[in-house]
């Protein structure tokens, strides 16, 4: 595929956060059963709910250029999950996985966050408002989901665990 058009560019990264959302709904299940603490687990349960909503808006924008939807493998997620699960072979405390649970699905957040602030100026530079109204609404979403994360982070008990 060349990359000459912004039709390219915005055909790439649709492509790219469609594969990352559907890598993320599998993550998200597996960080929500990694933790014990409710508050932590029914967050990601409900941000799972979300990016299956999300999921199904890429979709929609897939149909509206007549396109069916594809995944291009998205590096940079794959590489924020790696890290997590090289992590969670380390068999770390409880308390130390959920601060890290949560400060890993930040992360990812931030990444989703930068992903659809870049592909709604050029659904929008296309002509494609309604495209450009349900990427708006996923990128809600995701900065949503980090200030819950971001609550939860400050919430946390870091005392708990030993400094040293």
């Amino acid at each position: 595929m060349s990359m000459d058009t912004i039709q390219d560019l915005f055909e790439h990264g649709l492509e790219d956060i469609y594969h990352a959302e559907h890598q993320l709904l599998d993550a998200l299940e597996e960080l929500e059963n990694n933790t014990d603490r409710e508050e932590i687990a029914q967050a990601f349960a409900e941000h799972r709910e979300e990016t299956q909503d999300q999921i199904d808006r890429l979709e929609d924008v897939f149909d509206m250029f007549g396109e069916p939807p594809e995944k291009e493998e998205c590096e940079g997620i794959e590489g924020l999950l790696e890290e997590y699960e090289e992590f969670t072979s380390m068999d770390p405390a409880q308390d130390v996985m959920d601060y890290h649970s949560m400060a890993a699905a930040e992360k990812t957040e931030h990444y989703e966050i930068a992903a659809y602030g870049n592909l709604i100026p050029l659904a929008d530079q296309l002509g494609m408002d309604e495209a450009a109204d349900l990427l708006e609404e996923n990128l809600r979403e995701e900065q949503g989901a980090l200030d819950e994360l971001k609550e939860l982070t400050e919430e946390f008990e870091i005392d708990a665990i030993p400094a040293e």
